[in-house]
């Protein structure tokens, strides 16, 4: 595409933030050493952050890069099951709490990491004893966010074996799919989980998706959750409780040294082809990224109580609710259920209840709270509260002041981060006890990355001009291929720039050198010839004082090209929405320019979003086009795009 049509920069933001003197001293990373280590010797560095781990072997040579296909610590041999647990029970960490597991009907658990170690154990040798599960085999995850997911995936990575977490919401076809990809046997499975207080039928679901008899599955290992209310029927000889299977088996399975280069998990990300990617993660290098990561972007502390607030199911909670703290030694928090149930504060309630000291969590469910009102986040004691973060995409920085101000109470550093399903790790992001953050800026590459925003050429581009955003050399915790499928590995990340890592991001840096993300580059409007990134369009939005949250899509127009519909939800803080339609057109002509006004801004109530809170522009898209609608089944509430299809079609009569 040519030059002038890259994504555009986001309006200007120069307010700076600094930790205060307090939070500095106590810092891990207190001056720009990390910065200057990685700078003097890349390799040297990651050695050094793989020297934080347990080896059983250390590894001959640090990394072989053969374009695009990496190896890292190469002839090291380690357990991420080991370094998650059993390094941490030889020490005063026994007894300490590994997970704090709060349920959406508010039960609780606690899990010391000799609780989870014993557990971990026990069923890593079902895996292995009973239904001979071996090293290299892959085994199918798909459960509610309860304590035994966490357990299902260590006791995999204990054996050698690969797990293939599916998030909750996902349907029947999709589970079938991505078993038949993988030629997994064995699927671990609940009675059921909540959601907004109603049960998902996580059982019943897998039996649909194995009902055609077309699939590799020999057994499916079922979670007793919901108990009763489940109805659950087991299929004799294929299904079995994992309760009973838990009763007699043995305490100790000791955990087996991997090659540095074992596959450790599958995670299965859509694709514009339709066909789900099946991203493979291997054991050491992805581990050292996560562990080194963890405890410097979120300055993790013995103290801390932190918590993630994604889903499992994403890499998110595999990196930074499991793996990361974890194999850092921390008490990591895990919640079931929705954000707004019983009550909008729930979330509030958690941070309260058991004195959480970081909270990690999407500038969507951020902008959500936002709508909703300060008086909910107020009515609970926050002061706990030392570090905030971001992750899943960009935070407009009417969000980020918010968060700040409401939930950090100004006192609190954050981490707003860029990072992928493919690479495993945070990669852009301050390091809170040094960074001046900006609202809105992801800050810098973090030390040991090299990220650069190029021109459709591949040239680097000027200060605050918009570009691809790409990373110039291999990293530990990087993608190792899409399963069974290298040529569509090469063509989706490496052919458009040879040798280098395509994000399919956009960005911008200022004269500091702090990046900007805008969004993905197929997320871009063409109108009358300029390219719009919806992010861009979607802050502008939100920046207006009515607003709490948008969405921008592109449809056909006979004369632009493409027009602008944003589909916009208001604050229920009172405010009249009597003629705010014009009003936020209005607004976002004068931020952006007279040509980004939007044809059509449609007020709504919520807006589609999956149940880790992103928003399904595709859906909109269908809806503004008068399309079919296209698969529902990940959706939070499917009810709200029938809702939207029905007011856009009496608004288009």
């Amino acid at each position: 595409m040519p030059e002038e049509t890259m994504p555009t920069a986001l309006p200007g933001e120069d307010r700076t933030f600094q930790p205060s003197s307090e939070f500095r001293e106590r810092s891990h990373v207190s001056d720009d050493s990390l910065y200057e280590l990685a700078n003097q010797d890349r390799l040297g560095f990651w050695e050094k952050q793989a020297e934080q781990l347990h080896w059983f072997k250390k590894w001959d040579r640090v990394l072989e890069w053969d374009a695009p296909y990496a190896k890292w610590f190469i002839g090291g041999k380690l357990n991420i099951s080991y370094n998650c647990l059993d390094r941490h029970i030889q020490t005063w960490r026994r007894n300490k709490a590994a997970i704090i597991w709060e349920g959406e009907l508010g039960g609780q658990r606690v899990l010391t990491y000799w609780d989870l170690y014993r557990e971990v154990n026990k069923f890593a040798n079902v895996l292995k004893e009973r239904f001979g599960v071996k090293q290299g085999d892959r085994v199918t995850i798909y459960m509610p966010m309860i304590p035994e997911l966490a357990i299902a995936m260590l006791a995999c990575v204990r054996i050698g074996a690969a797990h293939s977490v599916i998030f909750g919401g996902f349907s029947a076809d999709s589970i079938r799919d991505r078993v038949r990809d993988c030629d997994s046997k064995l699927i671990i499975t609940a009675d059921g989980g909540y959601r907004n207080g109603q049960i998902i039928p996580l059982k019943s679901i897998v039996d649909k998706a194995l009902s055609s008899g077309n699939t590799p599955v020999e057994d499916v290992i079922v979670v007793r959750h919901i108990g009763e209310g489940a109805q659950v029927q087991l299929h004799e000889g294929r299904d079995h409780w994992y309760q009973q299977l838990m009763d007699d088996a043995p305490a100790r399975c000791q955990a087996e040294e991997l090659d540095s280069e074992t596959l450790a998990f599958l995670l299965y990300t859509s694709g514009t082809t339709g066909k789900p990617k099946g991203i493979m993660h291997t054991t050491g290098g992805y581990l050292t990224g996560v562990t080194y990561t963890s405890k410097y972007v979120f300055d993790l502390k013995e103290d801390d109580v932190y918590w993630c607030t994604a889903d499992i199911g994403w890499i998110t909670g595999h990196s930074y609710i499991v793996y990361g703290p974890l194999s850092n030694g921390a008490t990591t928090v895990m919640y079931e259920g929705s954000p707004g149930y019983p009550d909008k504060d729930r979330f509030w309630s958690i941070v309260e209840k058991y004195g959480v000291t970081i909270l990690y969590t999407a500038p969507t469910a951020i902008r959500t709270f936002m709508s909703w009102g300060d008086d909910y986040p107020k009515g609970h004691d926050l002061s706990t509260l030392r570090l905030l973060g971001t992750v899943g995409e960009p935070i407009n920085p009417k969000a980020w002041l918010w968060y700040h101000n409401v939930i950090g109470q100004a006192n609190c550093p954050i981490v707003d981060t860029w990072w992928q399903t493919e690479t495993g790790c945070i990669m852009i992001s301050p390091l809170p006890g040094i960074a001046h953050t900006r609202p809105g800026s992801a800050s810098r590459p973090l030390p040991g990355f090299e990220a650069e925003i190029v021109d459709q050429h591949g040239k680097p581009v000027e200060s605050g001009t918009g570009g691809l955003l790409i990373i110039k050399s291999p990293w530990p915790s990087m993608l190792r291929g899409i399963y069974g499928d290298p040529d569509r590995y090469r063509d989706t990340y490496w052919s458009r720039f040879e040798g280098f890592y395509f994000t399919g991001d956009g960005a911008k840096f200022d004269e500091d050198g702090y990046y900007w993300l805008l969004g993905r580059v197929d997320d871009v409007i063409n109108v009358s010839g300029h390219r719009l990134g919806t992010m861009e369009i979607e802050s502008a939005c939100v920046d207006h004082p009515s607003v709490a949250e948008a969405a921008a899509i592109g449809i056909d127009h006979e004369i632009k090209g493409q027009a602008i519909v944003a589909f916009v939800t208001l604050k229920l803080d009172g405010s009249s929405s009597r003629g705010v339609e014009e009003e936020i057109r209005q607004h976002v002509a004068t931020r952006i320019g007279a040509f980004a006004r939007p044809e059509q801004v449609i007020i709504t109530a919520e807006l589609p979003k999956t149940r880790s809170g992103k928003i399904m522009r595709r859906l909109l898209r269908d809806i503004a086009t008068g399309r079919a609608l296209g698969d529902t089944t990940t959706l939070a509430d499917a009810a709200v795009v029938q809702k939207l299809k029905k007011k856009y079609e009496q608004l288009a009569e």
